[in-house]
């Protein structure tokens, strides 16, 4: 029997992605961003000093918010500010952003001033991690670009490469790209990859459901997710580079 996706997408197809850049006034750099019906507000913040432990360092902070509005599923969930407690997905969702766009950022050209990343998402339908990473990495862009022009640091490459993210798994014992809830909730094996634009790694997550994953199942995961995030960083760059271009430069190409 032939597999079929549920949307008709072929297993190395990645939904309709959109990154809307300048999606708000307010923000060094704001951009929402869609993955199929998954939809994620990234919104940067530049503001000039750095936690206390980094004082005096001669470098800068770049970091993150990951939250999800209460309808963003079929049900309401209660807002975590409500409870009184961010729970632990929102955390490690949170670091992993954080960590993930550190990674491509020269810290010491930054200066000691602070990039932060609001990433809230507004409608979920699996990736809400895969898609806040791509669009979180286009709004800091901007912001670095609102941080040069306003010369709050030197015009130079800041930013190494440039970063994004895409789900991998194994749905009905096929492998598919970029998987929407109905596939991920029923994969046997579920996995997020992100890497800079270059191809290499900065992460990935990967966990069996039902039965271990082999070795030659990895590779095949990985095969998928590289095309899939060379994909999204071509769509990054013309979105960067196109109509409302960022200064030259900053970003290494």
């Amino acid at each position: 029997m032939v597999f079929q996706r549920a949307d008709g997408r072929a297993i190395d197809e990645l939904r309709p992605v959109r990154i809307q850049r300048h999606y708000f006034d307010a923000g060094e750099g704001s951009v929402l961003v869609s993955y199929g019906k998954t939809t994620v507000l990234c919104v940067a913040s530049f503001v000039e000093g750095v936690p206390r432990w980094l004082k005096g360092q001669g470098r800068g902070w770049v970091t993150a918010e990951y939250a999800m509005l209460p309808r963003a599923t079929n049900e309401r969930s209660a807002r975590e500010s409500v409870k009184g407690k961010v729970g632990g997905r929102t955390h490690e969702i949170s670091r992993l952003i954080g960590r993930s766009l550190r990674t491509v950022v020269d810290l010491e050209a930054l200066g000691e001033n602070t990039i932060t990343l609001d990433c809230d998402v507004l409608q979920a339908d699996g990736g809400t991690r895969t898609a806040s990473i791509t669009g979180a990495f286009v709004a800091l862009a901007d912001a670095v670009s609102w941080g040069i022009h306003s010369k709050a640091m030197p015009h130079r490459a800041i930013l190494r490469d440039s970063v994004s993210a895409v789900s991998v798994g194994f749905v009905g014992g096929q492998a598919v790209l970029d998987l929407p809830y109905e596939e991920d909730s029923r994969a046997q094996t579920d996995m997020n990859v992100v890497a800079v634009g270059a191809g290499d790694y900065i992460e990935i997550q990967g966990t069996a459901e039902h039965k271990p994953f082999s070795r030659e199942d990895l590779g095949q995961l990985l095969d998928l997710a590289d095309a899939g995030n060379r994909r999204l960083a071509e769509l990054q760059r013309e979105v960067l580079f196109g109509d409302d271009p960022i200064e030259e430069g900053i970003i290494a190409r």
